[in-house]
């Protein structure tokens, strides 16, 4: 089978498509002909400087969709040729790809492939990010960092669904801003100035939440956009910059909480948890009310090439490898 793999850590230009033997499941697992596969930031992390690879050489590819191939040991409430969805811990770039059971799901009616493969890791993770660990109220306001990538759009439009009442978002430029603006943002700032730009748009009072990929000085500087009791999610490290240290200074003179979260570490921790809020989550995918629309394109081999595209900051929404 085809494979796009990386024998050593760097650039796009590392990964090369290779021929690779077929995986079987173990006990516990499914494979899957892949049709679809999600790109996403963790992939590029992975690629350049090892994030969640645990040896070299290495397959990359967090989340797909496609067609049950063969189930491991003990596998039940799956079938051989059903269409799934499905969150792997790497592998995905590939033909076939071998997932956890407890993190395959099987296709809502009405979804196809194409748009199931971009759910698993970001549908989830905006509504853990909204509800269960954010939980945003009615009449709220929130902040969300990154707001026209996969998570941002899906994010934006989960708050107005629970009745926000006003939702932010921070670009890098003003195209992601008018995309942000279409896709439930009421406004959208600009990443060296969003702090002063909310407490200008709050009349001083600053958001009740702050959902945060970036890490280090953006961090900080969300912290300071909080309102009184303001609660700060913090679900990535896209910056690279050494973790920022959170203390009683910071937190409590307004009451402040900050928060962690990250879909990879609850599929290996509790994929019963993971399960409960994808089925949540998956379930708003056949309402029309939440919309990832797919941006770019790519064929298996063009992988490099969506890595770079991605690298660039320019994408918006949804990055997908067209395997299939």
């Amino acid at each position: 089978m085809r494979a796009i793999r990386f024998d050593e850590f760097g650039g796009p230009e590392v990964l090369r498509l290779v021929e690779a033997e077929v995986p079987r499941p173990g006990p516990g697992e499914v494979s899957i002909d892949v049709a679809y596969v999600g790109v996403n930031f963790a992939d590029l992390k992975a690629r350049s400087v090892g994030y969640r690879v645990a040896s070299l050489p290495f397959v990359p590819g967090l989340e797909l969709s496609g067609r049950v191939r063969e189930l491991g040991d003990g596998v039940t409430g799956l079938a051989v040729g059903q269409e799934v969805a499905a969150m792997t811990e790497g592998g995905a770039y590939a033909d076939v790809a071998v997932a956890p059971a407890a993190t395959v799901f099987p296709l809502p009616a009405g979804v196809s492939p194409r748009t199931a493969a971009t759910l698993p890791t970001v549908l989830p993770t905006a509504h853990a990010l909204i509800h269960e660990v954010g939980r945003l109220q009615p009449g709220e306001s929130v902040l969300v960092q990154g707001a026209a990538g996969g998570v941002g759009t899906v994010a934006g439009q989960l708050a107005q669904l629970a009745g926000a009442g006003a939702v932010y978002g921070v670009v890098s430029s003003e195209a992601k801003a008018a995309y942000a603006r279409a896709h439930g943002y009421d406004d959208a700032f600009q990443t060296g100035t969003f702090d002063a730009d909310v407490l200008r748009a709050t009349a001083g009072r600053g958001v009740d939440l702050v959902l945060d990929p970036v890490g280090g000085e953006t961090l900080r500087r969300g912290l300071g956009s909080l309102a009184l009791f303001g609660r700060l999610v913090s679900y990535g490290n896209a910056s690279g910059e050494e973790a920022w240290q959170v203390g009683q200074g910071e937190l409590y003179p307004r009451g402040r909480t900050v928060s962690g979260f990250s879909i990879l570490g609850l599929a290996a921790d509790d994929p019963g948890a993971l399960r409960a809020i994808a089925d949540r989550a998956l379930a708003l995918a056949t309402s029309g009310k939440v919309e990832l629309p797919v941006t770019a394109e790519f064929a298996l081999e063009e992988a490099a090439s969506a890595h770079r595209l991605m690298e660039s900051r320019t994408s918006t929404g949804k990055l997908l490898l067209k395997v299939a």
